[in-house]
């Protein structure tokens, strides 16, 4: 690796990047990231307003010649996004104007930041760990009003403090089960005591709680695959339904009769996954992840429901 290609993946680089999404719009924001944030900005826009507070500014390139003008926002590190120092242009949202922005900002020195650069700061300064930094992307993606929910709580530290949680309870077991491989001459028997049982079978059930809620997360991230059954018109009509949710209806050779009892209880789910199309019990019911097996008896349909 030659010493260039080992600046640019460096982390005492100043990094930036276009963090509005492609196309024209009415605003238009350039980051800046980095220890040399606040003077590649003020060759730009001048002195850097008070942290975070806005000032308006005329941006300039290295010529005097002025970019555009807007709103100039500092955020000093280690209170930033990425933990470092952060600078933020915010101008008109065409994509000439931004990219002479950036054009001037890396003649200053800067450089443009890797997909997800600014999250990987913000991770390697400690001011999000692996989860949250995931959750960015899990926002960002979301298709649906419960995954951008399911993300945010993420985001905010929720899935990280339950984990914590459990190292914390297992550190703890951990600690009375090596007190008394190391002081067996002690009276106190610290395995016999009801309260690390206790604490255990604690611990154990918040992992249980945790999977199911990880497994919940999995289908918001990756979708559903979902068995519709019933009458073929009953199901044809829901063809429309469906496409407009983004899906589309595969026929599969399924042997047997299903039992609408035993799908009853995901039909209401159904109908909120379409939008609020009305779905009739027990005309059509449905099951999840099922994939390609065959079901043919009740009790192999309500294992496999929502």
């Amino acid at each position: 690796m030659s010493p260039g290609s080992q600046r640019s993946s460096g982390h005492d680089d100043t990094i930036t990047a276009v963090a509005t999404p492609p196309g024209r719009g009415g605003v238009g924001i350039v980051r800046l990231s980095g220890k040399s944030a606040a003077r590649i900005a003020e060759a730009l826009a001048g002195p850097m307003p008070e942290p975070r507070h806005a000032a308006w500014r005329r941006f300039r390139d290295g010529d005097d010649n002025v970019i555009d003008e807007g709103l100039l926002l500092f955020f000093p590190g280690p209170r930033s996004f990425t933990g470092e120092d952060v600078v933020e242009f915010q101008g008109h949202g065409g994509p000439v104007v931004l990219d002479l922005l950036l054009q001037a900002l890396l003649a200053q020195g800067a450089r443009i930041a890797r997909p997800g650069e600014f999250s990987e700061r913000a991770f390697l300064n400690d001011r999000m760990d692996l989860a949250q930094a995931e959750a960015v992307a899990d926002l960002i993606d979301a298709g649906s009003a419960q995954a951008a929910r399911a993300a945010l709580r993420s985001l905010h530290g929720d899935f990280s403090a339950r984990i914590h949680e459990l190292v914390d309870g297992l550190i703890n077991a951990r600690m009375h089960v090596e007190a008394a491989i190391d002081f067996p001459e002690e009276e106190v028997d610290f395995l016999s005591d009801n309260a690390l049982r206790e604490r255990l079978a604690r611990v154990r059930q918040q992992f249980e709680h945790l999977a199911a809620t990880a497994k919940q997360g999995r289908l918001l991230h990756d979708g559903l695959t979902v068995v519709i059954a019933g009458p073929p018109d009953a199901v044809a009509a829901l063809r429309d339904p469906v496409r407009e949710a983004g899906g589309r209806l595969v026929p599969l050779d399924v042997e047997g009769a299903f039992h609408s009892a035993a799908m009853s209880p995901a039909v209401p789910a159904l109908a909120q996954a379409l939008g609020g199309a009305p779905v009739a019990d027990p005309v059509v019911p449905f099951v999840t992840g099922v994939g390609a097996r065959t079901l043919t008896t009740g009790s192999a349909v309500a294992d496999a429901l929502l």
